[in-house]
């Protein structure tokens, strides 16, 4: 301080009052007017510092300290700056100086707590900016800024810090703490100190025992327990080494213990409870009746068969989810269980809804299971049966559950790495302990656990190990295990309970404690089974080395293995074993172990798919691929692999894009070379090099929609939401997971997991690396955009399809010579006298794939001018997909591109030329009209577009006429599993009644499948008509709120009115129909706009709560209601139903759209809507203003938690920051007056209101990527509206950047109260 002729004369001052002994009150007032005459700021910091410097050390004496108390008491020092400056000076010395200690603690004790006077006062920012100076407090706590918040918020946690290491230090327990010494600097080498007495051993005693009670009064104080909470929040490091010290001193400390005035008990829980004890003292209560209602979620009364608008309807989203992944039409590049955590699905509605993972885990099991009962009686079809339904429950399910605990406890594990106090183990097992308990719950709902008949063999086996186990029988060897139990379990009554246990257990998620449980182990008799003792399972024999006869791999086939173990055994005969036991290890990794080995069911797929990749021998050279060497091998495993179900199973597990990489190798290598080397297999079957090609192709093509970008980008007005699946976008997926995986925490865990015999090559794979497949995919594409190019005559290409026509057409050119000319314009292609020997045939199959178009469009044109007639077109179609089988996808691919082009005269299906619908046409018309009026859709008959009504265009027509020439058999299921959603896409695409045509030809061959076929027209609907989408959607909106009570599909609202309990629960007119929900998640991929959804969506999900409200505001004005007083029960009830409302309103919008279309929600449809007037707002009054404000901001964070996640673990939280700020500074622009509001203000501020406290409660990890200013901007609003609590809560989840204006905040907001 620089020494000015004023600050003399005031150090000349007050020697002499020392001098004169005067009154220090009189001195200081005094004092007060000279500063105030010379023009001195008060109160003063130089003054302080002159003051303090004063007494240390050479005027330690009881008037000087008298003189600063004084100067203190009439505001002319700061006096936290003459705390910080004494505590600079005495804690260090308070061992020399006690009496010193003393008076300083007396000083905190008095002007501590008193912080309002000083953020109200000028000197403010230089108060504080001088204690950070002498403290250093920027520098010790990493504030990022110097704001004098901050400041302030980090000298209140050092004074609790250096009391706590000056108490330690004083009692001889420093040694005790990790560091072993005070964190605070010692500065103890200064002149003149005094020499100890006898007296000094009890007065730092009692010092310590007054530092004690400071400490403790600190942590309780209003004020500063609220600033020490957010200190815990935001510097959590520092407040982790201050817990383990304050521990220390109230287990360890002396002075505690044989205190009067402390109370050990009370320390002991504070020390042990710090962090949750301040931050019960400093939690902020939102205002209003809505914040109190959202902590009502933890209630989950849920009931096992109407599940209405109770608590368990708020997990509806799960359900739709479940629903969504089991379409069958497209392979998700994303694994169910990525979708279910690391989206945060689970982890969303948990946090939204406010409950315990208990009662989310059994949500989540309650969901799989009312999946599986919906697919009890399923209908026939080409579609995803029972045994996908099943890995959802006992393999996807568990899998997520254990990523949600690993993720827990992984953060424990890292945290002990560097805590030493090893906390971390008494909140380790909490989602474990969530998981036992749902489970224990889930025995009380009977009737979601009756097994399908097809596993309820399994159940009974599950059921019987349970008994086993506690009654100690083995087989002989000491385990139990491996026993063989088909036959002794069928005493017992297994259901799927026992089976969801095994599934925990056998992933280490429970115990074989849990075989202990209530009511768990006696499902049937209490008979122990007989004679089990000497039954061994075929597995068991594997491990014991038995040799793979053709019984004993036909038993291995059809029983799933049971443990890593055993997989593990197949896969090394796989590997090292003869070709025969190859063949045999591949099929049995294909069978039961694959559909039903729900434990290892993830390790059966990632060894097929390591599998497809086999090692290249060291001794390999030249352009020779190396996989046909393995062709039997592959084609195995490719065919085992092809199922609809398999297919679907893959892409549960995440595995498409892994699979697509080992794919594309095999078809480049084997579409490369010439077919003249067959294989025969041990069942008798002759392959070529083009059979399993074709297998491997087809089955690529099935992981992407390779056929609908014309359909989607030429007839439809906007691009799809989302990304568009394809091999580079399966690939670069592939390459990012291989890259980025194992570096988290959560995937080292995970890898724990895996097997070790496994090692996949994470080497990136591109397109470039195949170059026959990205030249056929260039063709595809070119294909697709517009019409053929034209093929020059006397080329390779003109020649291979000169010799297809030839062969494809035999028979029609026995009657002499004809030509075939394509409609692209290209030159005559004849086929007389063309030499069809298989010889010329002998070709790779990529360059048949490359002729596959010129010679359809040579086809096509023939039939159109008379050439061909139908009949020869189909049959040709044929031979050259028996020839082929690859030549499917082309075949796709053309006439979708075709049919979108228009250019083709449709053909009368008259049954002359054509096969006819005519003998059920008319009533698969009426049955779809039938299952959309039983969905509340009711749409006037669509218009056949001026055509006749029996017409299809002629590719549509040679489309289906190919595919009802197919026998339904084994050999072509994988084939046609291919053609048929490509025939259902394209024919929806047409104009009515194309679909209907074409359902009806196929109900003629195949009339098991009438109700799949025709459920499945009834969805052409939508993609023509917007309107009959709306409908749908209210349906959705009105049966599961209930809004129509008297209607028999809305009756009970909830889960079950949405979804059903399966295809065939409901009847109307005599024929099967669908929930609303279920048929939309059958339609939403099919409609061409989704941009509409958001504002329709948004329209009826405010129209439903207009309808909630009316209805409570009813009851509330009944006799009953006013002589009960059940206007709050009413308003509860109504609350739970909007949140019902907007929780579908938000599963709808990202079931539809995605990540894209939450987005376009939270830019674009909200602030449009808030901005909008809405004619109805005027006439609008009671509740439905706030009520609609609720909804919307629970509609809103709940879609962007969806999309984004409630953490930043999922990679979609990437696009978080920027999404959220733009919303969030139209609110604050909105509320600054910026922008004008046509919406009610009662909904806004409803919304408003609700937005942030979801987001602070919530989803807190938000609130720190938003940008400083707006938060600061967002909470000054909140505090002019008196919204004070909430206000404090958003800074308080704002981190270091707002921290300092939530201190101040906390000291007005208590200062007020």
């Amino acid at each position: 301080m620089a020494v000015a002729p004023l600050w003399e004369s005031v150090t000349s001052v007050i020697r002499s009052a020392e001098e004169k002994n005067v009154d220090p009150l009189q001195w200081a007032l005094e004092l007060r007017l000279t500063l105030s005459a010379a023009g001195i700021s008060l109160p003063s910091p130089d003054l302080a510092h002159l003051l303090v410097s004063h007494i240390f050390w050479e005027n330690h004496t009881p008037l000087s300290w008298k003189l600063l108390e004084k100067a203190i008491t009439v505001t002319i020092v700061p006096p936290l700056l003459v705390l910080a400056l004494l505590s600079h000076r005495v804690i260090p010395n308070r061992k020399h100086h006690p009496a010193a200690y003393r008076l300083y603690l007396e000083l905190l004790k008095r002007h501590a707590f008193s912080l309002m006077p000083l953020i109200r006062g000028s000197g403010y920012h230089r108060t504080m900016n001088s204690i950070d100076d002498i403290l250093h407090l920027s520098e010790i706590f990493g504030l990022p800024n110097q704001e004098p918040g901050s400041i302030l918020l980090a000298f209140v946690f050092s004074i609790v810090c250096q009391l706590v290491d000056a108490s330690l230090d004083d009692e001889g327990l420093l040694e005790l703490t990790s560091n072993q010494r005070s964190n605070w600097p010692h500065d103890m080498e200064i002149d003149g100190l005094l020499k100890r007495n006898d007296n000094h051993g009890v007065l730092e005693k009692a010092n310590t025992e007054m530092a004690i009670t400071l400490i403790q009064f600190l942590l309780q104080n209003e004020v500063t327990s609220r600033i020490l909470h957010l200190a815990s929040q935001n510097m959590p490091t520092h407040w982790e080494d201050f817990s383990q010290r304050f521990s220390v001193l109230t287990t360890k400390s002396l002075v505690v213990r044989n205190s009067k005035h402390i109370n050990p008990e009370a320390l002991t829980y504070l020390a042990s409870h710090t962090s949750k004890f301040l931050e019960r003292e400093s939690k902020t209560i939102p205002r209003g009746e809505f914040h109190a209602l959202l902590s009502s979620g933890s209630i989950l009364a849920l009931t096992s068969q109407h599940h209405g608008t109770s608590g368990s309807a708020l997990w509806l989203p799960i359900d739709l989810f479940f629903e969504d992944i089991m379409d069958g039409t497209q392979a998700a590049a994303a694994s169910a269980v990525e979708n279910l955590t690391g989206a945060s699905l689970v982890k969303a509605l948990q946090a939204v809804n406010s409950t315990t993972w208990h009662d989310a885990f059994l949500a989540l099991w309650l969901a799989a299971l009312r999946l599986v009962q919906r697919e009890r009686d399923p209908i026939e079809g080409p579609v995803p049966r029972t045994d996908t339904f099943l890995c959802v429950l006992l393999s996807v399910t568990p899998l997520a559950v254990a990523n949600i605990i690993e993720e827990e406890e992984s953060q424990w594990i890292d945290q002990t790495a560097s805590s030493p106090s090893n906390q971390w183990k008494e909140k380790k097992g909490k989602c474990r302990q969530g998981l036992v308990n749902s489970l224990q719950q889930l025995g009380d709902y009977e009737s979601l656990l009756t097994p399908p008949l097809s596993v309820q063999s399994v159940a009974n086996q599950a059921a019987a190990k349970a008994v086993m186990f506690i009654s100690g029988i083995t087989n002989g060897s000491g385990s139990y295990e491996n026993t063989s139990m088909n036959e002794s379990a069928s005493g017992y009554s297994g259901n799927m309970r026992h089976l969801v246990v095994e599934a925990c257990i056998s992933r280490n998620l429970l115990d074989t404690s849990a075989y202990l449980w209530p009511r768990f182990a006696n499902g049937g008799t209490n008979q122990v089974p007989q004679g089990v003792a000497g039954n061994v399972s075929c597995w068991s024999l594997v491990m014991k080395g038995s040799s793979l006869t053709p019984s004993l791999t036909n038993s291995l086939i059809t029983t799933p293995a049971s443990s890593l173990a055993e997989i593990e055994k197949i896969y090394e005969v796989a590997t090292t074993g003869s070709e025969d036991e190859k063949i045999a290890a591949a099929s049995i990794l294909c069978g039961a172990s694959l559909f039903r080995g729900w434990s290892i069911q993830e390790h059966v797929i990632i060894f097929i798919v390591t599998l497809l990749s086999p090692q290249a021998p060291a001794n390999i050279s030249g352009s020779y691929s190396h996989l046909i060497n393995c062709a039997p091998f592959l084609n195995v495993l490719l065919v085992g692999i092809s199922p609809v179900d398999c297919v679907q199973i893959f892409s549960l597990h995440g595995v498409v894009p892994l699979l697509a990489g080992a794919l594309m190798p095999i078809c480049e290598a084997f579409g490369s070379g010439i077919p003249n080397i067959t294989w025969t297999l041990p069942t008798g079957e002759v392959i070529s090099s083009h059979a399993v090609f074709s297998t491997a192709f087809i089955l690529l093509l099935r992981l992407w929609r390779f056929d609908h970008p014309p359909l989607d980008y030429v007839l439809g007005d906007v691009p799809p939401v989302g990304p568009q699946s394809s091999p580079e976008y399966l690939l670069l997926v592939r390459n990012c997971r291989l890259e980025c995986f194992g570096k988290s925490p959560k995937d080292r865990m995970a890898r724990r997991r895996f097997s070790k015999v496994i090692d996949i090559s994470v080497d990136p794979i591109f397109m470039d690396s195949f170059p026959r497949l990205k030249q056929w995919y260039r063709q595809h594409q070119e294909c697709m955009a517009s019409i053929l190019s034209e093929l020059k005559t006397g080329s390779p290409v003109h020649h291979i399809v000169d010799s297809l026509l030839s062969m494809m057409f035999k028979k029609a050119n026995k009657g002499g010579s004809q030509s075939l000319t394509p409609s692209s314009g290209s030159s005559s292609l004849s086929t007389s006298g063309v030499d069809d020997s298989s010889d010329q045939l002998k070709i790779p199959a990529w360059d048949i794939l490359e002729a596959a178009p010129f010679v359809l469009d040579a086809a096509l044109t023939a039939c159109a001018h008379g050439s061909l007639s139908p009949r020869e077109l189909a049959t040709g179609l044929k031979t050259l997909a028996d020839f082929l089988p690859a030549t499917l996808g082309t075949m796709v691919s053309y006439f979708s591109s075709e049919v979108t082009r228009g250019l083709w005269k449709p053909v009368s299906m008259n049954g002359t030329d054509w096969p006819s619908p005519a003998a059920n046409l008319a009533s698969v018309e009426q049955q779809i009209e039938l299952i959309l009026a039983a969905t509340g859709v009711d749409v006037p008959r669509l218009p056949a577009d001026g055509i006749s009504a029996a017409t299809l265009p002629l590719p549509l027509a040679a489309l289906v006429s190919l595919t009802i020439t197919y026998k339904l058999e084994k050999a072509t299921e994988r084939f046609l599993v291919l053609v048929g959603p490509a025939l259902d896409a394209l024919a929806a695409a047409c104009p009515w009644p194309c679909m209907p045509i074409v359902t009806s030809l196929w109900t003629q061959k195949v009339k098991r499948w009438s109700d799949f076929l025709i459920f499945s027209a009834s969805r052409t609907v939508f993609h023509h008509n917007s309107d009959a989408v709306i409908q749908l959607l209210r349906s959705c909106f009105t049966c599961t709120l209930s809004l129509t009570p008297t209607s028999q599909l809305c009756s009970y609202g909830g889960v079950g009115a949405l979804l059903g309990h399966g295809f065939g629960s409901l009847y109307s007119g005599g024929i099967s129909t669908a929930a609303p929900g279920i048929l939309y998640i059958k339609v939403h991929r099919s409609i061409r706009d989704v941009m509409f959804l958001t504002e329709e969506i948004l329209s009826l999900l405010m129209f439903s709560v207009k309808s909630i409200a009316t209805t409570a505001e009813q009851l509330k004005k009944t006799k009953d209601g006013l002589r009960y007083g059940i206007g709050q029960v009413s308003l509860s009830q109504a609350m739970t139903r909007v949140k019902l409302a907007a929780s579908l309103g938000a599963s709808l919008v990202w079931i539809s759209g995605g990540l894209n279309l939450v987005q376009a929600l939270i830019k674009e449809t909200l602030p449009s809507w808030f901005i909008s007037v809405h004619g109805e707002e005027d006439e609008l009054g009671g509740m439905v203003p706030m009520l609609r404000g609720y909804a919307l901001a629970y509609f809103a964070i709940l879609s962007s938690a969806f999309a984004w996640g409630v953490d930043s673990s999922s990679p979609a939280s990437k696009r978080r920051p920027r999404v959220l700020w733009l919303h969030l500074e139209f609110v604050v622009s909105a509320l600054e007056g910026k922008i004008s509001l046509g919406c009610d203000w009662a909904t806004w501020q409803a919304y408003v209101t609700g937005f942030v406290s979801l987001m602070v409660q919530c989803t807190p990890a938000w609130v720190l990527e938003v940008d400083v200013e707006v938060v600061k901007r967002l909470s000054k609003s909140l505090r002019q509206w008196n919204e004070q609590d909430l206000a404090l809560a958003l800074l308080c989840a704002g981190g270091l950047g707002t921290m300092g204006t939530a201190t101040e905040l906390i000291v007005e907001t208590c200062h007020q109260l």
